[in-house]
């Protein structure tokens, strides 16, 4: 088994915006050219304080996926939608070609992730998806998949994204996909997985075997990722691209 600590982050942003450069290649204590975990390049935790504007900006060839914990970030983008997003309404951007968007923030903070994937090629159509969803329980809720998949958002890769939300004391059964890897990431809280605590900022991902029960030891935030470690992908993303 092996854990991702939170002090082994980078911020490359700080201040109003502030983002904690999660880099989930790390998690195999390695030293390698390119620090994502497969396809899943970057998850970047971001808090963003009251009345914050990140101006109109470009993305190219990045699987983007918004998910706000806190919070309501405002939207607008180069496809002329505007949205409100807050907890329990999901944003997917495949930028493909060319994509550009803006995010402000209102009266509340807003923390959030933002979830870079490697598409499958490069330059596919862009495109933005939305869904809102039908519960927030403790049990797993899949959020993201691929294209040919029952989920809700897909994202142009074989990785799918589920959360839940156990109260202190719950206990969690890990699903299973045969043939990709599983990456579990604590957004709040704290859980337990066979006695090793993860907080939050951290992950866990079980090299060649599932992973086994968690239980929470706090009202805890938490997202599984299954990851096809050996497909294909562009690396022309502007974020997703980076290799470090």
């Amino acid at each position: 088994m092996k854990k991702l600590s939170a002090h082994e982050h980078k911020q490359p942003f700080k201040g109003p915006f502030t983002i904690t450069r999660v880099q989930p290649g790390r998690i195999f204590g390695e030293e390698t050219d390119d620090l994502a975990f497969g396809p899943l390049s970057v998850i970047d935790h971001a808090v963003m304080k009251k009345g914050l504007t990140i101006k109109m900006h470009e993305h190219v060839n990045d699987e983007i996926f918004s998910y706000v914990w806190q919070g309501t970030m405002y939207h607008r983008d180069s496809a002329g939608i505007e949205k409100a997003v807050s907890n329990g309404q999901l944003m997917m951007m495949n930028a493909g070609k060319s994509f550009w968007h803006e995010e402000k923030v209102g009266l509340d903070q807003v923390e959030m992730l933002q979830i870079f994937v490697r598409p499958r090629e490069t330059n596919l159509e862009p495109m933005i998806q939305f869904h809102e969803k039908t519960s927030i329980a403790f049990d797993w809720y899949l959020m993201v998949g691929p294209e040919n998949s029952d989920a809700p958002l897909k994202v142009r890769q074989n990785v799918f994204i589920f959360d839940a939300h156990p109260k202190k004391g719950d206990s969690l059964d890990i699903p299973f996909y045969e043939g990709l890897q599983q990456y579990l990431y604590v957004m709040d809280g704290e859980i337990t997985v066979e006695g090793l605590k993860i907080g939050k900022f951290e992950a866990i991902t079980n090299i060649g075997n599932p992973l086994p029960t968690v239980t929470a030891t706090e009202n805890s935030t938490v997202l599984l990722f299954f990851v096809d470690m050996n497909a294909a992908m562009s690396m022309a993303g502007t974020i997703s691209g980076l290799r470090r």
